[in-house]
């Protein structure tokens, strides 16, 4: 269930592992997780998401 509104400020997170996703302006963010840097509605950040993020394995799955 979505419990935020549909005109809420999305920012872009990542986490140690470099997986992407995104979180509201203004909620504190889950442990392990940082501000990315891009801010935007909610499809501009998944489009960043899908230009940025090319390879989804966890960088400790990388070799």
């Amino acid at each position: 269930m979505n419990d935020t509104p549909a005109d809420t400020s999305y920012q872009v997170v990542l986490n140690d592992e470099e997986q992407y996703s995104v979180w509201p302006v203004g909620r504190p963010l889950p442990a392990g997780w940082r501000a990315e840097g891009t801010v935007g509605g909610r499809q501009a950040c998944l489009d960043h998401i899908e230009t940025v993020w090319t390879d989804l394995r966890p960088l400790s799955a990388r070799a």
